[in-house]
């Protein structure tokens, strides 16, 4: 799925429903977990606010890469993340904003959806 600015929210409930519905509970990511994501997330869209090119420049695609990176990292480490990283197709997602300024936000806007989802369906962080 192409993530939109018209259908990011509802694809973010959407995933954090069936992360949430994992009956053992082995697999879902705790709100920390995800927040330090986020936060990666967070300090590179704060930057692409302050752009006024709609094409990312080098450095900003550098950034976007080690995000990436950062991803897999965690994901490595933990089976939560790892089932949270391939259900929420946040690889997909990187991937797909490309050069694009638009397509950057819109991502961050998704991850601070699925963060505000997984705290609304019960965002204990006890695992």
């Amino acid at each position: 799925m192409k993530l939109t600015k018209e259908n990011y929210v509802e694809h973010a409930e959407k995933v954090m429903k069936e992360i949430c519905s994992d009956k053992n509970g082995k697999n879902i990511v705790t709100t920390s977990k995800i927040r330090n994501i986020l936060s990666m997330v967070s300090e590179i869209y704060n930057e692409a606010r302050r752009l006024t090119k709609e094409t990312l420049d080098s450095e900003m695609i550098s950034k976007i890469q080690y995000l990436k990176m950062h991803v897999a990292y965690d994901a490595g480490r933990e089976n939560s993340v790892r089932s949270f990283v391939e259900k929420a197709g946040i690889f997909q997602a990187i991937d797909g904003i490309g050069r694009s300024r638009e397509n950057l936000i819109v991502f961050c806007h998704y991850m601070e959806a699925l963060v505000a989802y997984r705290k609304y369906l019960g965002g204990k962080d006890e695992n």
